[in-house]
């Protein structure tokens, strides 16, 4: 059983996911911001690669990725910084990114490498399915990484079902068709997320795109197993230098 299943089974509401930065808000920021999420609360913690060209991030995060590419992130460096991460961080950990520079590191090395540092699973939004049933998913089940598929208001049933087979860890319900951090009209997203409770599906649920304090999360906990916050956190940073203090802060208001 992967870190991220026996957290679902040993917690299967409130789970709170926070995102933040490879490389920000300084290169060698990686594991002190992880250890202040892991300390204050985050049961889960969804690690971004930095990408020049990414699809689904909103203003906050692109600039959070932008920096961190000024400060000299790329893959290498992050799984050389992950090479301690399990004496401190004793959470699951997933990698979100897109697959072009992944493809660029070698699809395999790449999960070797990833698994080898304890990394726990992977988001690669991008991956058609097609190709992750065809080519991927052997090589990510053969490292014994969980893969984690996106679902929208707009996927129909017969997709998300055949998601629901291929997923592993958990599904990512991505709360409307806009990029992160847009505020959302939390009454169109409760429709969409009765619906995918509703499906009793195999894999456990996160809810994420704005997602941002404690009203939006515990809305989001009525219908998940819990939520994904990126861009508040990510704007938190931005805010106060002191990435402890910034990161108790956050957190203590979105669990108080």
């Amino acid at each position: 059983m992967s870190r991220i299943q026996q957290l679902f089974k040993q917690k299967q509401n409130n789970v709170l996911n926070i995102y933040c930065t490879a490389g920000y808000p300084t290169l060698n920021s990686t594991i002190e911001v992880m250890e202040a999420l892991q300390a204050n609360g985050a049961d889960l913690i969804e690690l971004g690669i930095p990408y020049s060209d990414p699809l689904a991030d909103g203003p906050v995060i692109q600039e959070s990725g932008g920096v961190a590419l000024q400060n000299g992130m790329t893959i290498k460096i992050l799984i050389s910084q992950l090479q301690q991460m399990r004496k401190t961080i004793h959470v699951p950990v997933i990698l979100m990114g897109y697959v072009n520079p992944v493809l660029q590191y070698g699809f395999e090395k790449f999960c070797k490498d990833v698994a080898a540092a304890g990394i726990d699973g992977l988001i690669l939004p991008d991956v058609p399915m097609r190709e992750f049933e065809t080519e991927y998913g052997a090589i990510t089940k053969k490292y014994g990484l969980d893969f984690i598929f996106l679902v929208t208001p707009e996927t129909s049933e017969e997709r998300i079902r055949k998601i629901d087979k291929l997923s592993t860890g958990f599904i990512y319900a991505v709360s409307s068709s806009s990029t992160t951090g847009k505020d959302k009209n939390f009454n169109d997203v409760e429709v969409y997320l009765e619906r995918l409770k509703a499906m009793n599906l195999d894999n456990p649920l996160l809810v994420g795109f704005g997602i941002k304090d404690k009203a939006t999360f515990q809305s989001a906990c009525n219908y998940a197993n819990g939520a994904i916050i990126g861009s508040a956190y990510i704007k938190a940073l931005q805010q106060n230098n002191d990435v402890k203090q910034a990161t108790k802060k956050f957190l203590e208001e979105v669990l108080q």
